[in-house]
């Protein structure tokens, strides 16, 4: 995967991976307090709703720049690198 070049874009990620902490810490401190484990388990649920989010959201970026590029200047090697990823985030 590419580096994320765009400073606007790199922000907003850090932004996002800053909130997912914020969600991360705010479970760790329901356990701390013996909270209801429904009440866990919803937080949790957007934790990872969150990370599948992100995930997407850097999928995108790396398909429509990075793969783009390669094909279009004959490096057919990443399709699969993209085959091979899709592998293991799958």
């Amino acid at each position: 995967m590419t580096k994320v070049d765009d400073g606007q874009k790199k922000q907003e990620m850090i932004i996002r991976l800053s909130r997912i902490e914020g969600q991360v810490r705010g479970v760790k401190q329901m356990v701390t307090d013996d909270r209801y484990c429904d009440d866990i388990l919803i937080q949790v649920s957007a934790i990872i709703n969150s990370l599948k989010s992100f995930s997407n959201t850097i999928l995108k970026e790396h398909l429509s720049t990075k793969v783009v590029d390669d094909l279009k200047n004959g490096k057919l090697e990443t399709v699969d690198e993209v085959i091979t990823l899709f592998g293991r985030i799958s």
